[in-house]
This record gives C-alpha cells, structure tokens and sequence, in this order.
C-alpha cells in the first residue's frame, strides 16, 4: 500500500489505480530466497483464510480501521513483514524508510533505460 499511495493517482480520496503507472514499475525485491517466498505464500493466504471466515462481510466492512477484525490486523502484520523481510534483513521502522528504499530500488532497476535530460543553455 505504501507504494499505491505514492505512485497511483486519485478521483477524490479514492485511490485511481493503473496497471502502468502502479503495478508495472513496483520494484519487487531483488533476490527473495524460495523460503523467503514460501513464507509470504503462506501469510498472504492466512490473510485470505481469515477473510473466509466473514462470508457476510464486504471488503468495507472488513476494512474499515474501527472495525477491522482483530485477527486480520494480526494476519496483515505477518505478511507485511514477511514482504519487508524480502527486501532486507530487517523490517522497516516507518512508512517513510520503506518508500525511500523502494523508489531507490526503482532507480536500480531503471537506471539507463530512460534518456538523459538535455542540459539547458
């Protein structure tokens, strides 16, 4: 989410999503070990799971901060950490680490493909 928050654009407060702006620049990490991948499978499904055992819900009501099922908030920690854990060693401390590290990612990986500005007289 803390790169759709910073790449994607907006009609009103919502978010406007684009499969080339948002989803085709996410600079994935660099070399996740299969454990690594295996663990954030295994998170991002208990999420799923979790979100099973509220059939009558909508993804409104299951999302909504003041009322978001405990267990859910539990399970998207887990995952979150498991994809920060991806990129480094360590988790992130804020939101504002965790976009710095990805748009320098995004650098990386995109270093030379875009031609370089032309110098103003």
């Amino acid at each position: 989410m803390t790169w759709v928050k910073y790449t994607c654009g907006r009609i009103k407060s919502d978010f406007r999503y684009s499969k080339d702006i948002v989803y085709n620049n996410f600079p994935w990490p660099e070399n996740p070990s299969e454990k690594q991948k295996e663990t954030i499978e295994t998170a991002a499904q208990n999420v799923l799971d979790l979100r099973a055992e509220f059939p009558g819900s909508s993804l409104a009501d299951l999302y909504n901060p003041l009322t978001m099922p405990p267990a859910l908030v539990k399970a998207h920690n887990a995952l979150d950490k498991a994809v920060d854990l991806a990129y480094r060693p360590q988790p992130f401390a804020n939101e504002t680490k965790r976009i710095e590290f990805l748009f320098e990612l995004y650098d990386k990986y995109t270093a030379g493909l875009f031609p370089a500005a032309k110098k103003k007289r």
